[in-house]
């Protein structure tokens, strides 16, 4: 079993930041992907952006240019920072991890809330 705790969630104004963190209770070097998602009230959860093993990154294309995910192996952690914040990002975010052979496990999601 892997837990997933996401941080760093919060208020902000429109055209501001925010770094959401995910930290693993399990080594994330092996990864097949780590990744970032949202829900918004009354929509699907979608994907954010992405991470592999080998480093590529994907990305929403609402999200590109504004947010960068990144991992720190040391501290088995990814990062997602948010710039440029609209107020469609509002949404709760959710961690997600894929190992290999155990399979995906999530975080408990963090409220993202962008507004004046």
């Amino acid at each position: 079993q892997v837990q997933l705790v996401e941080s760093g969630g919060g208020l902000v104004q429109p055209g501001g930041s925010l770094r959401l963190s995910c930290a693993a209770s399990r080594s994330i070097f092996s990864i097949i992907t780590m990744g970032w998602y949202r829900q918004a009230p009354g929509k699907q959860r979608e994907l954010v952006a992405m991470v592999s093993n080998g480093n590529s990154t994907h990305y929403a294309d609402s999200v590109k240019g504004r947010f960068t995910i990144s991992r720190e192996n040391a501290k088995n952690t990814v990062y997602l920072q948010m710039n440029a914040l609209k107020p469609e990002d509002t949404a709760v975010y959710y961690c997600s991890g894929d190992w290999p052979i155990t399979g995906r496990y999530w975080g408990q999601g963090t409220q993202v809330t962008v507004s004046s």
